[in-house]
């Protein structure tokens, strides 16, 4: 990931795709975000009326959707780098980069905390995941999880639509 992010990754190391394929992919990734907050908001709700069948597949649904997101975005970032904010410096400084580092910040510390419930989920018996950290440490990776997508969803608004 920092690879991509800091430009170290050769990019005659990766496959070279045609330039309207890297231009589609921050609409693929706000798509990709939107379903997953839509997904992850089901996943909840399914839990939460103990429909658990249904919330696996939505919280596995939102993973692969996140590891969409996440190989697309870097893919992009390693061959073109990050996209220059173009609107005014002021919105640029106290609301973009705000926003931004909130977003990333989130999606860094979803990782570790998707992997712990996910691993828990697929290791435990069903019966028995109620008294796992699962439930507690869920909700907060939902949580982070939701806001996260949103951020990156407000973010793209700002590079592509708005400015």
């Amino acid at each position: 990931m920092f690879g991509a992010a800091l430009g170290t990754i050769p990019k005659t190391l990766l496959p070279q795709a045609p330039s309207w394929v890297l231009n589609a992919i921050p609409l693929v990734n706000a798509i990709i975000s939107g379903l997953a907050i839509l997904i992850i908001g089901a996943g909840w709700y399914w839990i939460r009326a103990g429909q658990i069948k249904r919330h696996r597949a939505a919280m596995l649904s939102g993973v692969m959707l996140f590891a969409t997101f996440l190989i697309l975005y870097l893919y992009k970032v390693a061959l073109q780098g990050p996209t220059p904010f173009a609107g005014p410096e002021v919105i640029r400084q106290f609301v973009y980069l705000p926003l931004l580092s909130i977003h990333i910040l989130l999606a860094i510390i979803c990782v570790p905390l998707l992997y712990y419930v996910l691993l828990l989920a697929v290791t435990r018996p069903i019966h028995e995941i109620p008294q796992t950290r699962h439930p507690r440490i869920g909700r907060i990776a939902a949580s982070l999880w939701l806001v996260s997508f949103a951020l990156g969803l407000i973010v793209y608004l700002l590079l592509y639509v708005v400015y």
